[in-house]
């Protein structure tokens, strides 16, 4: 049962929502706002910023930034200081944030068709709006989704227009005859949408903010409003941490040529180039906090206040120079750990809070509030009793945190993190692994996973990631199965050494149809166990064949032992496991 909001009896004409288990009576007043009697279902606000990391905000010691809307949110309500999102990229955590799954579980981002339908029917504004929630959405949805009115009773999806490699990026929407700011025209949305909600429901208003993303295609990288232009100016920011060079020859190669230090180079690799993003980016934010101001007011002046939940989390963390890297992607802190603030005016009370959250914890909670039964396939845990101070604990010591995107440029990784530690490995060759005591080493400097003393640790974390991963695997994904190795006919195998080999699969049901596959050939146990290659790493060929794929990696020698294992994408490119190794021999 939802914790209910208790309010005096105020008004004359009533009606009755039925939701799951709970009914709530809603009444009207007469001057036409929403107010309560007896138990009233919450308005809520969740409002998510793009690339928006967990220090920059004022009241998280930021002595820089300008965000007095957001502190006095926190200051106001619970904040929780290790919100954290389960995938650091936009599109996978905003897909989490809608299906409450992690990605290995919706298996949606960057490189695949729509999110699966079925995940999608139980994306929290659905539930809302058939409990007879008004919903709404503006600005970034971030997932490709056709049935977005089923969700929202009206919405407008939006984000920075990419055809203009310049301001315009950001200064294209209008707002009657005059072109305004993203930040600004989404703000108005959401003023527009609070006037003109139905006074006989609640509503969910979901604003997804583009700032303070950079707009990557131009130069200046950060545009900001003309109202935080004074921000910050005549000010000389200091530089980042852990910006010395020896920090970056620590990165495994492929992180160090990949897009992490790419965006650098746009962003941070001169001073100049430095004091203009951190400051644009700090401006951006401060951006949103005065259509956050704007908001609040709104809700004051319709008598809406009192009975409004705002949240406010951003989508995942960001790198500002830090390691002399940019974006996110990677699983240090600075790209997992992000601001997570819940005002809820009836709690009435401040609270400071360090559980780890997740952003799949927004839907149960946004859930909760509004009484609606969570459906049994979400994954996260509702935050309402902790910001009622019901329970000071989620019981959870322990999350999967992933980037799993296959994507040459940005190195795919997986682990988990716990209050004290946190392990993670690189997929495509998991024998690179890091291991932090974040309690003694919050800035992730020391890498623990080569020093002896702490191999059964090391052996604990990796055993507990795979346990995670199986957790939550995709029900969806097919495993290719029923490996088998065939000697191409009239081959002289004992001769020519073995490019004569042929692999073949068997695709699961699931998988439908395959669009590509990937083979890896290796020359010991370990090296496929940890996804290493060796002998042949196939790369993604974009392909439909589960038969006769000729091995054209190093020419196998006879009698030695090989392994090998195949994973296929299927017919909307989503990526499924690899299958089960096998093991082969060419005979002289």
């Amino acid at each position: 049962m939802a914790i209910m909001h208790k309010f005096q009896l105020l008004f004359l004409a009533t009606c009755v929502f039925i939701s799951g288990d709970s009914f709530y009576t809603i009444a009207q007043g007469s001057n036409g706002n929403q107010t309560q009697t007896g138990t009233e279902r919450p308005n809520i606000i969740f409002i998510l910023t793009d690339d928006q990391r967990w220090d920059a905000l004022g009241y998280a010691g930021n002595q820089w930034i300008s965000t007095p809307e957001m502190d006095q949110l926190a200051k106001s309500g619970a904040y929780f200081s290790h919100g954290l999102v389960t995938t650091p990229i936009c599109a996978a955590s905003r897909a989490s944030i809608l299906t409450g799954l992690h990605e290995r579980t919706h298996g949606y981002n960057f490189q695949t068709g729509v999110i699966r339908a079925e995940h999608m029917h139980e994306a929290y504004p659905k539930l809302l709006k058939a409990s007879g929630y008004y919903t709404g959405f503006y600005g970034k949805f971030g997932v490709l989704y056709e049935g977005k009115d089923q969700l929202f009773n009206v919405y407008e999806d939006y984000d920075r227009n990419n055809e203009f490699a310049d301001r315009r990026g950001y200064y294209y929407k209008k707002l009657g005859d005059d072109t305004v700011h993203l930040t600004r025209y989404t703000g108005q949305k959401a003023l527009d949408f609070i006037e003109s909600a139905p006074t006989d429901k609640p509503f969910c208003l979901s604003l997804s903010f583009s700032a303070p993303h950079a707009h990557d295609g131009a130069p200046d990288q950060y545009f900001w409003q003309p109202e935080t232009d004074e921000l910050l100016q005549g000010v000389t920011m200091p530089g980042p941490e852990l910006a010395d060079d020896h920090y970056f020859q620590a990165l495994p190669e492929k992180v160090k040529s990949g897009f992490n230090r790419l965006r650098w180079t746009w962003r941070y690799d001169t001073p100049e180039k430095y004091q203009h993003s951190i400051k644009g980016y700090y401006r951006m934010i401060s951006g949103i906090d005065l259509e956050i101001r704007k908001i609040r007011q709104q809700l004051k002046q319709k008598g809406l206040d009192k009975n409004t939940v705002i949240i406010l989390m951003g989508d995942n963390g960001y790198f500002l120079g830090e390691r002399q890297l940019a974006g996110k992607w990677l699983l240090y802190d600075n790209s997992i750990r992000v601001p997570l603030i819940i005002y809820d005016p009836s709690a009435n009370k401040h609270q400071d809070i360090d559980e780890m959250v997740l952003n799949i914890d927004i839907p149960p909670t946004i859930l909760e509030l509004a009484g609606v039964k969570l459906p049994q396939s979400w994954q996260g845990k509702s935050l309402l009793p902790l910001v009622e101070s019901a329970t000071h604990s989620l019981h959870r010591d322990t999350v999967l945190i992933e980037h799993i995107w296959e994507f040459d440029n940005i190195p795919p990784s997986e682990g988990i993190r716990t209050k004290d530690w946190k392990y993670f490995r690189y997929v495509n060759d998991k024998s690179i692994e890091e291991l932090f005591h974040l309690s003694a080493d919050p800035k992730e400097i020391n890498n623990l996973a080569s020093d002896k003393d702490y191999q059964g640790l090391l052996n604990n974390m990796r055993q507990m990631t795979d346990n995670l991963i199986k957790k939550y695997k995709d029900p969806y994904a097919g495993i290719p199965s029923a490996l088998r190795i065939a000697v191409i006919p009239n081959s002289d195998v004992v001769m020519r050494g073995a490019r004569d080999v042929e692999y073949g699969w068997t695709n699961a049901k699931e998988t439908v149809h395959q669009s590509a596959y990937q083979i890896l050939v290796a020359s010991s146990r370990s090296n496929i166990d940890n996804n290493i290659g060796d002998v042949w790493n196939s790369g993604q060929i974009r392909n439909e064949h589960t038969s006769k794929i000729t091995h054209t990696g190093t020419i196998l020698k006879p009698d030695q032992d090989y392994y090998w294992k195949v994973r296929v994408w299927d017919q909307d490119n989503r990526l499924g496991d690899y299958s089960d190794a096998q093991t082969f021999r060419v005979k002289k």
